[in-house]
């Protein structure tokens, strides 16, 4: 089956590093589905990139926590999505709210939430703006072009081992 072979994939990326953040923080919007929330309905069934539920599931299953951290102007209709897909219960908190502000803002309530320090975190976000603004807080944070993809997700998960540094809000590989 295919879902088990992603899923089987990302639990090898994750097998395969020796250190893996406490928590792994996602955006919504063009990172976890293809969509603006505020662009649909909540009627509608929502859908996810390809890659997600399995890199999700693979969290899991090894004990990473997980977080969303989402500038959104319909945090009811992504609240809504999140509850459609059955992946609310993954997720240790769920900053929603729309903001002036890069993800800054979002960060500081998810840590005091958590108590998980910042270098302690991985970030997915597909707004530059807000992964060198998060970067500067000390999260290891990785710009995707289409979707939290298994290649995106090795590639986060190389960037924290590897501990922070200031050009890795810069890189954005295509995989």
């Amino acid at each position: 089956m295919e879902d088990e072979k992603l899923k089987n994939e990302a639990m090898e990326i994750l097998g395969l590093c020796q250190v893996l953040p406490r928590l792994v923080v996602f955006d919504l919007d063009y990172t976890l589905w293809p969509f603006y929330c505020e662009c649909r309905s909540k009627r509608e069934m929502p859908y996810m990139y390809p890659h997600c539920k399995d890199i999700l599931n693979a969290l899991k299953d090894k004990g990473v926590s997980m977080a969303i951290a989402s500038r959104s102007p319909t945090r009811d209709i992504a609240e809504t999505f999140i509850d459609k897909l059955g992946i609310k219960s993954m997720f240790v908190a769920q900053e929603i709210f729309s903001s002036w502000s890069h993800k800054t803002e979002h960060f500081k309530k998810i840590q005091q939430k958590t108590q998980i320090p910042f270098d302690k975190m991985l970030f997915f976000d597909d707004e530059n703006r807000n992964i060198e603004a998060v970067s500067k807080m000390g999260v290891t944070s990785i710009l995707v072009n289409n979707g939290v993809t298994l290649g995106a997700f090795r590639q986060g998960l190389n960037e924290f081992s590897q501990g922070p540094t200031p050009s890795s809000s810069k890189r954005d590989k295509k995989k």
